[in-house]
């Protein structure tokens, strides 16, 4: 462990899981609180759209995964609220939109998709300086409008037609927490990939939720969690040379394990 941490690429990797661990404790615990856990899949699998695009196009394949993770979100949103779809029928429709795009515009490009792999089960050894810094960045915003609006996320999350009645500004919330949960989940890809990442927005939050009901605290422990078990994942995954993805997710599923089992115990 100590050899390892003379190693630029573990440092990013550490660092990326710490800042990757607060931004989807914080968010997982506004998706789980809402029970928006098949929105978060619907957003996930409809980035890889914008992953295949971006592979044909040529170009920065995160940005477009960014578009295309942002486009449906508030599609979701508009047309659950707006156009009377049911929201699980308008998150089935963007979901299966996004991977038959994203499985078109893959076969399209010629040769074979770079890193196609590590955007799919997830690598976090291969996260750069600057993906640490748009991270931090992010995660800097994240905590300032949390900061700033806590108590009417609060409200939000609970009960936002509640919330609506005592003229709190509902829809600047719904629409910019989605526009959180989108950013997340495109900047998380490389954590743990497409295929794992709705886990990684709700097993931490399980767990905590198993202690305490505090949505502060939820959050707090879920961040705990959520990079503990992306440590033992990362070096699980380094010594046994398998993407970091599954074993993080793994770690984690034995994390709540325990955890309900010492719950149960104690009753």
């Amino acid at each position: 462990m100590i050899d390892l941490l003379g190693y630029a690429f573990f440092q990013n990797a550490l660092l990326g899981s710490l800042l990757t661990a607060i931004v989807c404790g914080v968010v997982g615990t506004y998706i789980v609180t809402r029970r928006l856990v098949f929105i978060s899949g619907g957003i996930t699998h409809a980035s890889f759209g914008g992953l295949g695009l971006g592979f044909y196009l040529n170009s920065n394949p995160i940005l477009l995964a960014l578009v295309f993770a942002i486009a449906s979100a508030f599609g979701v949103e508009f047309m659950s609220k707006r156009h009377g779809v049911r929201e699980d029928s308008a998150i089935a429709a963007f979901w299966a939109l996004g991977m038959a795009l994203g499985v078109i515009f893959i076969f399209l490009t010629p040769g074979f998709a770079p890193n196609l792999n590590a955007f799919l089960f997830g690598n976090i050894l291969t996260i750069t300086a600057m993906d640490i810094v748009w991270i931090a960045l992010f995660a800097a915003v994240l905590l300032l409008f949390v900061g700033l609006f806590f108590r009417e996320i609060i409200y939000v999350s609970f009960d936002s037609d509640f919330a609506a009645t005592q003229r709190l500004p509902v829809k600047l919330i719904e629409y910019t927490m989605m526009l959180f949960v989108a950013i997340t989940i495109v900047l998380s890809i490389r954590l743990v990939g497409i295929m794992l990442l709705m886990s990684l927005l709700t097993l931490p939050q399980m767990t905590a939720n198993l202690f305490t009901a505090n949505f502060a605290k939820i959050a707090i422990y879920s961040i705990v969690v959520g990079f503990a078990g992306c440590v033992a994942g990362l070096l699980l995954s380094y010594y046994l040379n398998v993407p970091s993805g599954a074993f993080i997710i793994l770690v984690l599923v034995g994390f709540f394990l325990l955890a309900k089992v010492a719950v149960s115990l104690k009753k």
